[in-house]
């Protein structure tokens, strides 16, 4: 019955932008109206039964001079937020009169709470009120939405069912201009698999209690109250009692509107001041919650997007010294987590690392979606690469899943949800599960934008059982666990000797010498190295790191020699590259598979770097089913016949 009646609703309010606005503006700008003017109807009514005695209230603190009055009227109107003008939208639609109309209705607007105004101005619904006023429009909207049919009263309609009706309000208007929706939207199907894998793990475990929720690229909210509601669902399920604080912060103005809306329609006042937005509200750039760590996080961030804006507003590339991006790990103190400024989108994550809880049991749990690119997307010693060493080798990393194609609305890249705690269970400590859910998806009747599937009750189910067997899956071609180190690799660089011909061999060169023998010099393989340095004495040979004999005036001795940068080359050797009889890893791989073919090649140790990556293709690579020699055949002879009939038709043409 509720579901009915919610429908009802929502299809009455998506009816009276049809009806109002259909010449007045394009389709895909008919939410900048009807959503808050939803908003404005609702508000209206809860604080109706409240309305005269606010206004007395207003009237004795102004005659008492007194400035700070946010908290006496909020008492006042026995709610979060109020409305201190002598108007209603009831009073309003009674005048006639459009230009008085559109004054009054703008006081009206200037008397609501600081924290509703905030709505109104993100939303810009004042930029609307001349074009409104003009088509005389203000007056025919107060009264669709006072029609007695549209009950958006607390008798008529409750908090968790007024939430209910804006959020699907949102989703319409996001399906019907799908271009935007991918951008602020995350499909609620995504969004309950991203909750479930946050909290089901450790749903025994939780107990009664406070927890804080937090989203830091927090869109319309959708992710903060299906989290929200997903906490309490399994907690009351196992006789727990929690109670929830929701935070988050949105760059997007229109789309925090919404979200801070949504929250104070469902009685959320304390959430809605706890949500931060508008342009100036950058989280890279503006953290707004510097100072805080929260149980629960998780974020939609965006992909592919330039952060330049945010880089140069923190100092520049160079001179970015935010602790949440330049840390500590590894031995250096300045460890920089600073990504590529066309793709932010790892930032994110480092944001959400930085808020962890780390002197509580249970610590803290995310979950984040990425595009591929975070997977593998950054040389060794760059942002992206150091941020995937920062979480595996402090071993935060519990599992990631890769979602079917197709899920979002504005793209159908593939998307993978990671989850981290830094309380990983025995069993998981030192390893990573990967999950490929592609396959698990149920497909739209008709797409909505880019998206063609979703995630039914037993999709996601599948992917909480795997997550739940961990290694005991045995599913090869959907579950697979490693160890931290197997994602890890040593970027080394090999040096070759610079060799020219005519040089002399034995002689060491001073550094103009080498400078004129690059330049004018004919390489040649045949030709002896060029030495650049002579070690002491005591010096030990050390081919493999580039410490060579060489005969010096009839003396051996240890020498280095001038590298050709045109040979030089890098390679990639796993950290758990098996060492065998070499001293390490490093040493093995060039025993194997460097020096067999250039003996005089050397590692430049100096140059070194730790990186990783992950490569779900390669681990879960299927390869494509070879064609029968049958089918083969079958084809050619196919060809063969249509040849010999183009060939007749050609020859019967000619004569």
């Amino acid at each position: 019955m509720d579901s009915a009646k919610h429908s009802r609703i929502v299809n009455l309010i998506w009816g009276i932008a049809d009806d109002v606005l259909r010449d007045l503006y394009v389709r895909g700008k008919y939410r900048d109206v009807i959503l808050p003017f939803t908003v404005l109807r609702r508000l209206d009514s809860v604080l109706e039964p409240t309305k005269d005695a606010v206004v007395e209230t207003k009237a004795t603190l102004d005659k008492a001079g007194i400035v700070n009055q946010d908290a006496a009227l909020r008492q006042a109107a026995r709610q979060d937020f109020y409305n201190t003008s002598s108007f209603t939208m009831k009073a309003l639609s009674s005048i006639t009169n459009a230009a008085r109309l559109k004054l009054d209705f703008e006081a009206y607007l200037d008397g609501f709470s600081p924290n509703v105004q905030e709505i109104i101005d993100n939303f810009e619904l004042r930029n609307q009120i001349p074009k409104l006023s003009k088509a005389d429009a203000i007056g025919t909207l107060l009264s669709k939405f006072l029609d007695p049919n549209l009950d958006l009263s607390p008798t008529g309609l409750d908090n968790h069912g007024m939430g209910t009706v804006f959020e699907e309000l949102v989703r319409r208007f996001n399906e019907d201009n799908n271009e935007e929706a991918g951008e602020h939207w995350t499909p609620r199907d995504a969004v309950k698999l991203m909750t479930r894998l946050m909290f089901e793990p450790i749903a025994d475990k939780i107990p009664s209690g406070s927890y804080l929720l937090y989203d830091g690229a927090m869109g319309t909210g959708g992710m903060l109250t299906v989290a929200e509601d997903t906490l309490k669902e399994l907690t009351a399920e196992r006789s727990k009692q929690v109670k929830t604080h929701l935070f988050g912060q949105e760059i997007n103005a229109e789309t925090y509107a919404i979200a801070k809306a949504d929250l104070i329609l469902k009685g959320e006042g304390e959430a809605a001041d706890n949500v931060v937005g508008g342009p100036e509200w950058s989280t890279l750039a503006n953290d707004a919650f510097a100072s805080r760590e929260f149980d629960f996080m998780l974020s939609n961030p965006p992909y592919g997007k330039s952060w330049k804006t945010d880089q140069e507003r923190m100092g520049g590339k160079k001179g970015i010294r935010d602790p949440r991006f330049v840390i500590e790990h590894a031995g250096d103190p300045d460890y920089s987590l600073v990504t590529r400024v066309d793709d932010g989108q790892m930032l994110f994550m480092a944001n959400l690392i930085s808020k962890m809880k780390h002197n509580t049991e249970l610590g803290s749990r995310i979950a984040e979606i990425h595009n591929g690119s975070s997977l593998f997307t950054g040389d060794a010693g760059g942002g992206e690469s150091n941020i995937r060493r920062w979480v595996i080798e402090n071993d935060w990393l519990e599992a990631i899943v890769a979602l079917p194609l197709k899920m979002f609305y504005n793209t159908g890249i593939a998307t993978y949800i990671w989850v981290l705690t830094n309380r990983k269970e025995e069993r998981r400590k030192g390893k990573v599960q990967l999950i490929n859910a592609t396959e698990w998806f149920t497909p739209l009747r008709k797409n909505l934008g880019e998206k063609g599937v979703e995630l039914s009750e037993g999709d996601i189910e599948k992917v909480l059982k795997t997550v739940e067997a961990f290694d005991e899956a045995c599913d090869p071609e959907h579950s697979k666990v490693f160890d931290n180190q197997d994602f890890g690799y040593y970027k080394i660089v090999v040096e070759r000797p610079l060799r020219v011909v005519g040089a002399d061999a034995g002689r060491v060169c001073k550094a103009a010498e080498i400078k004129a023998l690059k330049a004018t010099g004919e390489r040649s393989e045949d030709a002896p190295p060029i030495i650049k340095k002579v070690l002491p004495p005591s010096a030990v040979a050390d081919p493999l790191r580039g410490l060579f004999e060489a005969t010096i005036d009839g003396k051996t001795r240890v020498v280095m020699y001038e590298p050709d940068v045109d040979l030089r080359d890098s390679e990639q050797v796993p950290l758990n590259e098996p060492a065998g009889e070499a001293s390490n890893g490093i040493e093995a791989f060039m025993a194997r598979e460097v020096l067999p073919y250039a003996p005089d090649a050397w590692v430049d140790e100096s140059k070194t770097k730790i990186g990783y990556e992950i490569s779900f293709t390669r681990h879960f690579y299927k390869p494509a089913p070879m064609r029968t020699l049958a089918d083969i055949q079958a084809d050619i002879r196919a060809l063969e016949a249509e040849t010999d009939n183009l060939i007749a038709e050609i020859a019967g043409g000619v004569e």
